[in-house]
């Protein structure tokens, strides 16, 4: 079982997952409005696995008879200055889950929860994944920013981008 400190600590995270989705998906939104069509389809890939990741940690509450309690998901940002900004606002964003899920794992040492501990450490493994995956994306726009062809090149390249068959779903491990 989950300590209720514990408990409440991964409730609060579901709710993070589920907001950083919708913030992805903002950030969709804002690529298809603005014609970057692979952009788009790359955040678009990121929503879904942030929504395979809350559901994770749900499914996991729930095995080991906890309470899931949903929360209200603040609105994201709709509206950025450039593709580039959006990119740099996602790595920021990563950045600052992964302060969450480390602090997740501290949480779990401290309520001496081993079983926590090693659920949290596919997250872990995933956060490490996630910043450099947007990390290379802001470093191959900063390189092309200024050349209209490396973008619509980029936009392509991202484009092809496709969804993993279980991206952090119940049965990833």
């Amino acid at each position: 079982m989950l300590s209720p400190k514990m408990e409440q600590a991964l409730n609060d995270q579901i709710n993070a997952e589920f907001f950083s989705a919708y913030l992805y998906l903002s950030m969709s939104a804002y690529f298809v409005a603005t014609n970057f069509d692979g952009f788009a389809n790359w955040m678009r890939i990121q929503y879904e696995e942030e929504t395979q990741h809350a559901l994770k940690i749900y499914d996991y509450i729930n095995d080991r008879r906890g309470t899931v309690v949903l929360q209200a998901i603040e609105k994201p940002q709709t509206e950025w200055d450039s593709p580039l900004e959006v990119f740099e606002a996602s790595f920021k964003h990563e950045q600052f889950v992964t302060g969450r899920i480390n602090a997740l794992v501290a949480l779990a040492r401290e309520e001496k929860d081993p079983a926590t501990e090693s659920f949290l450490k596919w997250f872990v493994d995933e956060q490490v994944e996630e910043e450099t995956s947007v990390d290379a994306v802001v470093q191959d726009m900063k390189r092309v920013q200024d050349f209209p062809a490396g973008m619509f090149l980029l936009d392509r390249e991202l484009g092809q981008r496709q969804a993993e068959a279980s991206a952090g779903g119940a049965d990833a491990t």
